[in-house]
């Protein structure tokens, strides 16, 4: 199936038409900031095909520096006060354009990012760094296929109830364990239903949903596509069920660990390649052999340089403070670089077979910006195929109890050392990312180093 054959997406005169029919009169015109969030503006639609379809638009460049409460950040080179937080320019995508089903009258469009009167994409921006690694592999023949699985904590209360509340105390959908519990999803149904049928019909096809390991937490599943189509996607999701979510005066989370008593939320990564000159053929399978898997040395490269590069770019997989407290033995989630076939206690899961033949990859959070996550994914698996690299062997058993393999990163300050220090990230995302990067990941650590939270005020407030 086509992007244009994808229900619920547009063309320039399919929105023209609607815009005719008085059907659509609202544009949402968005790109993701650091965080993955969208930002961007609401454009009536008439202006929207008059003006910004052929000219853009813009936005204040500090939209990527800022930090999670929206305040500007100083210490970046990109943009600060002294050179007066100018404009960027927002280049729509046309082929992301699709009805925002959850919304009325409104269609939506994702875009790339350029600095105001340069050529070329602005290297910071997430979906240029994504777009850039689509790039390379499309010069080694390959077009890259992936599918991400979210995960995400639902709660009665509103989001307004939940911040009054410091977010403590809320009461979850579920009463039971959820994991692929047809009753208790039933219970459920009528949002996430709902959810399902808002995201086909904006242009995000979906495969399945379920109840998953933790109290009121649900993972729903997009149909895999080329990566870049795939993130835009993951993106919509997300704040499709948020909205739906403030509308029906509930709250969702996509925290990595929301609760040091239930299940993290994950991220998994499914990967392939593909091969254009072969009428894209996946190029995992083939004579060859890793443990049990019959494959390509294309697919050991891959696999190989997907797990040696892990934990320089843990920052992409696990960005906040929050995300390391969801690498828990008997979780889950990953704790050891290991990889084994169809085996959930590894950080890479090899499943499929022929065609169907795929790596997945345990590591990320909920909370990660999938542009970044699979683009973090892309370059290690290149230079594993470009290096010739080899995988080690697959683990058998419980990686949990694997005390000989190797750890990942345990905390956002060491995956930040590790991303700055890297030959490799510096080789594979250039030196302007890694500079921008590495300040946003140390002010999110600083951020919460100099917090007084409510643990230190339980565990302190008396006793000391």
């Amino acid at each position: 199936m086509t992007a244009s054959e994808t229900k619920g997406m547009l063309t320039a005169l399919d929105l023209t038409e609607r815009v005719s029919a008085d059907e659509i009169d609202t544009v949402l015109v968005v790109f993701t900031d650091l965080y993955g969030r969208f930002m961007g503006k609401r454009y009536d639609a008439e202006f929207f095909l008059d003006t910004a379809v052929a000219d853009g638009s813009h936005a204040c460049d500090y939209l990527l520096t800022a930090d999670m409460e929206m305040n500007p950040v100083q210490g970046y080179r990109f943009t600060n006060w002294q050179k007066g937080y100018g404009d960027v320019h927002l280049l729509p995508d046309l082929a992301t354009l699709r009805i925002a089903s959850w919304l009325d009258r409104t269609a939506l469009v994702l875009c790339d990012v350029a600095a105001e009167g340069a050529d070329g994409l602005l290297p910071i921006a997430p979906r240029s760094i994504l777009k850039a690694q689509v790039e390379r592999a499309a010069g080694l023949g390959f077009r890259v296929d992936a599918a991400s699985e979210l995960e995400f904590y639902m709660f009665r209360d509103s989001y307004r109830a939940a911040a009054e509340a410091r977010y403590a105390g809320l009461e979850p959908t579920g009463w039971k364990l959820e994991d692929y519990h047809i009753l208790q999803g039933t219970r459920e149904e009528a949002f996430v239903g709902a959810l399902r049928r808002n995201l086909r019909d904006s242009g995000v096809p979906v495969e399945t949903s379920k109840g998953e390991w933790g109290l009121g937490q649900h993972e729903l599943n997009v149909r895999y596509t080329d990566v870049l189509t795939m993130a835009d996607r993951h993106c919509v999701y997300k704040q499709c069920v948020k909205e739906m979510a403030e509308a029906a005066g509930r709250s969702v989370t996509f925290m990595a660990k929301q609760d040091a008593g239930q299940a993290g939320s994950s991220c998994h990564i499914h990967m392939s390649l593909a091969r254009e000159d072969e009428g894209g053929a996946n190029a995992f399978p083939g004579a060859g052999k890793a443990g049990p898997v019959a494959c390509s040395d294309v697919f050991r490269g891959f696999l190989a340089g997907w797990m040696a590069h892990a934990p320089e770019v843990m920052v992409f997989y696990a960005p906040n403070v929050n995300s390391y407290k969801r690498y828990q033995a008997a979780s889950w989630a990953p704790t050891r670089i290991a990889w084994s076939f169809d085996n959930r206690t590894a950080g890479f899961r090899v499943v499929g077979s022929g065609q169907s033949l795929r790596i997945e990859c345990r590591i990320p959070g909920a909370d990660c910006n999938p542009y970044l996550a699979f683009a973090a994914s892309l370059a290690s698996g290149l230079d594993g195929i470009e290096q010739g690299l080899e995988p080690p062997p697959p683990h058998a058993g419980d990686v949990y109890a694997a005390d000989e393999l190797a750890t990942m990163p345990a905390s956002l300050r060491e995956a930040s050392d590790l991303f700055t220090a890297s030959e490799f990230t510096a080789r594979a995302f250039g030196p302007d990312v890694i500079e921008h990067y590495a300040h946003f990941f140390r002010c999110e650590q600083a951020a919460y180093d100099s917090a007084v939270t409510d643990w230190e005020r339980a565990r302190y407030f008396e006793q000391v």
